[in-house]
């Protein structure tokens, strides 16, 4: 029986697919040890083929058909399939240092943790400006806020979250798996689930995930109204929010929305408004600068600042307003 499950959702991968399995093959553990678990939400592109070619050579992989697509579902369908004592959650997005699984199994128990993870390096879908540009914004502190995991750290630290998390199968029996309900944020509201019921997550920083991000500003954009979108509903869920940094979008664009509407009313609030917009602009063009890896990224990297903050901001505030009205939470995948 495979002491560890490696879960992967999968929904039309076919750009990043082979390196991520490819890095799942390199991983300097016995592979009678482990089990890895696509689950593909019927993608419509090569995925499952791609899968199919290493299955063919690979017989622990497996590949666990997903109708409703999601990464809930996903990870649900994985976890009822597997065997193993530990499961880890990967992401087709990304490649894994050879030392991956062994690192975060060690570490699990060492720390005696519900949840460990790693840093991700941000990289992106290609080498078009744009792309470059928008994983140079969604690694960068005024981008992101302070997100360890996308900033990193300089030592092993407790956290509210990580990505592609390892856990004890134990958690999942003790506090329930992924909620379903969650097409976006579900790593957010199962991780707070878990501190909620005393449990600890710790960041391994010496462990480093390549990350492979949106590659055009629609899709980041369409990515980050979802986030705020499903963030509420996760408050609601959890019932308190789990961090302050998520409230500053929605602050943004309610002030910038009110703080129109006063600025014809007296000019005090004009000049504040104007300053306020002074501010930010003068802060992402500084960020712009001192974060561009190319001089070419600095023509978009205002633009994209302005667009993740300003999706993410109204996201939120359609969610609070579905939870006051009670409709339902629909997004569509985005890929």
């Amino acid at each position: 029986m495979p002491k560890i499950s490696i879960i992967c959702p999968t929904y039309n991968e076919e750009k990043y697919i082979e390196k991520c399995i490819e890095s799942m093959l390199s991983q300097d553990v016995d592979k009678a040890d482990i089990e890895l678990l696509f689950v593909d939400g019927r993608s419509t592109d090569k995925t499952r083929e791609i899968i199919l070619g290493f299955q063919k050579t690979h017989p622990f992989i497996q590949i666990i058909d997903n109708p409703e697509r999601t990464v809930p579902f996903a990870m649900n369908y994985g976890i009822d399939a597997s065997q193993g004592e530990i499961i880890v959650r990967i992401d087709a997005h990304s490649e894994f240092p050879p030392n991956y699984i062994s690192v975060l199994k060690e570490q699990l128990y060492k720390l005696n943790a519900d949840n460990v993870g790693p840093v991700c390096l941000t990289l992106p879908a290609n080498q078009t400006t744009e792309a470059k540009a928008i994983a140079t914004a969604l690694s960068s502190s005024f981008g992101v806020g302070n997100a360890y995991f996308r900033i990193g750290a300089d030592k092993i630290m407790e956290v509210d979250t990580v990505p592609f998390g390892c856990f004890k199968r134990e958690t999942f029996d003790k506090i329930g798996k992924y909620d379903v309900e969650l097409t976006r944020n579900q790593d957010d509201e199962f991780n707070a689930r878990i501190i909620k019921n005393g449990g600890k997550i710790f960041l391994i920083p010496d462990l480093v995930v390549k990350y492979y991000v949106r590659d055009t500003i629609k899709k980041t954009r369409k990515m980050y109204y979802q986030y705020g979108l499903f963030k509420p509903l996760v408050n609601e869920k959890i019932g308190s929010p789990a961090t302050t940094r998520q409230f500053f979008p929605m602050l943004f664009v309610l002030g910038l929305i009110f703080g129109l509407a006063l600025s014809f009313v007296h000019p005090f609030f004009l000049y504040s408004y104007i300053s306020v917009i002074s501010f930010y602009i003068t802060a992402a063009l500084v960020f712009s600068f001192k974060d561009a890896k190319e001089k070419k990224e600095i023509i978009y990297l205002p633009y994209i600042f302005l667009t993740i903050h300003l999706a993410y901001g109204w996201g939120y505030l359609v969610g609070i307003s579905k939870i006051v009205t009670g409709k339902n939470f629909n997004a569509q995948i985005n890929r």
